[in-house]
């Protein structure tokens, strides 16, 4: 008799860890949801009472309004088709062939949620706005002098045509990209959008490239759909942030596989030169140092690509020196500029913790409960494979909170926090049951996107 029950202790072991994670899983998403409810109650009051916080539905940037659109059919389908076949593909393809449906399942998914808004809305004129990098085109057409006298027109009063908010907070790379596609022939808004949203989805692709080369492939194969299925999605079409995302997401991945012995001149040097313009691209991502050293700990071959990374990273913002551009002393015009806008106004002690509570809906509840068994994963300190996952999500994590104290980053940051709001995902590989959790995250983005105007 007790032959025949010894069979079944493991299993029931097993079953009651299984139930007593699910909880803690559950517990987590809880507190986050509260974390949020209380963001947007203490945020409405604030508003209400001292309209200091500059946003319409707090904590995120937009207005309640419940509609659909073009895009919903289609983002309903993308969804339904991701949480029923995502788990068991991304377990059977050929990695490359993964690689190449989370491209195409992610466009897909971020194209149909910027539809819900309409063509006009969603995507044509997004970069259009008064606030946006298409509104100074003209002033580019002699790219040398409008660097030279690029810091001229940060601080509002410095001259007598002061940058639009986007150009003014970014250094001049960001502004060149639309500048440059406007020359090759592929200007105005609906290009411009196209490009972010192609390029932006390319980002996922990057992230698993990193996760397969510091951790293992089967981590990178369950994190796949819900890279491909992504609540950031909602902002990243159309957002120039979604681009940026990119270019940095696909830095780290060149410098994985550099620091772990594949032909690491090349990727050394190519892994320099995108974060060389990643930083030329937004001030913020030089935060990316701390993924950056994270990649650096797990990687087993790290000294021998750094020289060419290292002369990789400065040949772009050498190019922009050379040509009249100071990027210290950009920045330190922008801390001006942000203090003379409605960044100078925004409550930091409000901002400080609301700002993570918009990760909520920008990562999903899926996230949130891996983020909790990724900290479980690290507390034990088991060089496993997870516990490597555990030291990238961590990079991600410390540099969007240092972002968060800087007080530079108030409100707003369901965009601005895209390039590393997407590192936290492959956490989610970390969770069973997955077609459950995509389900959620599918639905949590398509609630938001229908009954929420996201703008900027």
């Amino acid at each position: 008799m007790t032959s025949d029950l010894l069979p079944e202790a493991p299993a029931d072991a097993t079953r009651t860890t299984a139930r007593r994670d699910l909880r803690r899983d559950l517990y987590a998403v809880a507190a986050a949801v509260l974390l949020f409810a209380a963001a947007a109650v203490v945020g409405t009051v604030i508003e209400h009472r001292d309209g200091t916080l500059f946003v319409n539905w707090p904590p995120l940037l937009a207005y309640w309004a419940p509609h659909v659109g073009p895009g919903t059919p289609a983002a309903i389908v993308v969804a339904v088709a991701v949480v029923a076949y995502g788990p068991a593909l991304a377990a059977r393809l050929p990695w490359r062939r993964l690689l190449l449906a989370v491209w195409a399942a992610g466009t897909a998914w971020t194209f149909s949620l910027a539809l819900v808004d309409g063509w006009q809305r969603g995507i044509a004129r997004r970069l259009t706005t008064r606030y946006e990098y298409l509104q100074v085109i003209d002033r580019f057409q002699d790219i040398p002098a409008a660097l030279r006298d690029f810091t001229s027109h940060i601080v509002v009063g410095a001259s007598p045509e002061h940058w639009p908010a986007h150009i003014a907070g970014h250094p001049p790379a960001a502004t060149l990209t639309f500048v440059y596609l406007d020359r090759i022939g592929l200007g105005g808004g609906a290009w411009a959008g196209v490009w972010c949203i192609t390029v932006g989805a390319t980002a996922a692709l990057g992230v698993l490239v990193t996760v397969r080369t510091l951790a293992d492939e089967k981590l990178a194969r369950r994190a796949a759909p819900f890279l491909a299925l992504a609540p950031a999605a909602v902002w990243m079409g159309t957002s120039a942030d979604g681009y940026f995302a990119a270019v940095a997401a696909w830095a780290v991945a060149l410098l994985a596989l550099a620091v772990t012995g594949h032909r690491p001149r090349r990727t050394g040097l190519a892994a320099g030169l995108l974060f060389g313009l990643t930083v030329c691209l937004s001030y913020g991502l030089t935060l990316y140092v701390v993924i950056a050293a994270a990649v650096l700990v797990l990687g087993s071959r790290r000294a021998r690509p750094l020289p060419f990374a290292l002369a990789g990273f400065v040949v772009v913002p050498v190019v922009l020196t050379a040509m009249g551009f100071y990027w210290w002393e950009a920045y330190d015009l922008l801390v001006t500029r942000y203090d003379q806008g409605a960044g100078g106004t925004r409550p930091q002690v409000y901002w400080v913790w609301a700002n993570l509570a918009c990760q909520v809906l920008v990562v999903g509840l899926a996230t949130v409960a891996g983020l909790r068994r990724t900290g479980a994963v690290l507390l034990r300190r088991d060089r496993t494979a997870a516990f490597r996952l555990g030291v990238l999500v961590l990079g991600a994590l410390l540099a969007m909170l240092v972002a968060d104290l800087s007080g530079m980053s108030k409100a707003e940051t369901e965009r601005i926090w895209l390039p590393f709001a997407l590192w936290l995902l492959p956490a989610c590989a970390l969770l069973p049951r997955p077609r459950a959790w995509l389900a959620a995250q599918a639905v949590l983005a398509l609630l938001v996107n229908h009954l929420l105007l996201t703008g900027w």
